[in-house]
């Protein structure tokens, strides 16, 4: 009795301990989730713009739009006639430029955002080869130099995150089996006396790993509800998180979070059973 009363502090203390770690896991986890979604919001804000020559009919003009809006590249489009264009310029420059110039020196063209995958150098070439195939079209056109520094600092930023969060989850794996062992600690002499009766060790083994199952998965719903309670905060903070945030990576990450709990807590309580089993009564002190 004195020993079940000595246990329960300690696996609280292992159950809070595992959700510490797992936290900490999930706030990483989330952060590499959100900027995979702002890379992939960046990206699909870029617009290409395709510049028409100038005798080019309405009619043509809509039918290429219908062409590009089939093809895969295209996420969506719209058409910014000459007026548009040279009303959205004077807009920037602070004054009429048709007035200034005496004529509208812009093209009618179509603006298109792309999906994510084709917002590179190498791909916007391709697409710019594909488009520039018909006799309509004048010039295909995208902010080069935005491209590229979005491409670097994204894959630097996923560098540092990838690198971080390896660290980090082999530094969980660390914790949570070092705190279960210690958890375990507290329960040798039981372990002991349990074999010295006759008990087997899948006797002796099974509610100690059934306890594992429910302290991991305890610890995990801890760590998942203080990560719930961070992003419910930051979104309170900054609502465009809401916008760019996946559902679906989020419940993995959830998922992943309470699994590798269980899972990790299971196998260090079963390892940590096993090794009293095989030690001397004698060593156990």
């Amino acid at each position: 009795m004195a020993n079940s009363k000595k246990a329960k502090p300690t696996y609280i203390n292992a159950i809070m301990g595992v959700a510490l770690v797992l936290f900490l896991l999930g706030i990483l986890g989330w952060l590499v989730i959100n900027g995979r979604a702002l890379s992939r919001a960046f990206k699909e804000d870029l617009e290409v713009n395709v510049d028409f020559h100038d005798n080019v009919s309405e009619e043509n003009v809509h039918k290429m739009k219908a062409i590009l809006d089939k093809q895969p590249f295209v996420r969506k489009s719209r058409i910014i006639t000459k007026e548009e264009a040279a009303a959205m310029e004077s807009q920037v420059e602070g004054s009429n430029i048709v007035e200034f110039l005496g004529y509208n020196p812009l093209f009618t063209s179509i603006s298109m955002k792309l999906r994510e995958g084709y917002v590179n150098q190498d791909s916007l070439m391709r697409v710019r080869q594909f488009i520039m195939q018909s006799n309509v079209v004048r010039d295909v056109t995208w902010p080069t130099m935005v491209v590229d520094q979005m491409h670097n600092n994204f894959n630097k930023i996923g560098i540092v995150l990838a690198v971080l969060s390896a660290i980090l989850l082999i530094a969980v794996i660390f914790l949570i089996d070092n705190t279960v062992r210690l958890a375990m600690f507290s329960n040798r002499f039981i372990i002991k006396t349990m074999q010295m009766v006759g008990a087997t060790q899948s006797f002796i083994t099974r509610p100690f790993d059934s306890r594992a199952v429910i302290n991991g998965l305890t610890s995990g719903i801890i760590a998942v509800l203080g990560l719930w309670l961070v992003m419910s905060f930051a979104k309170a903070q900054l609502p465009v998180l809401t916008m760019l945030t996946d559902p679906l990576l989020t419940g993995l990450l959830i998922f992943s979070m309470l699994v590798l709990g269980v899972l990790i807590s299971t196998i260090s309580t079963h390892r940590s059973v096993v090794k009293y089993l095989k030690m001397h009564i004698d060593d156990l002190y």
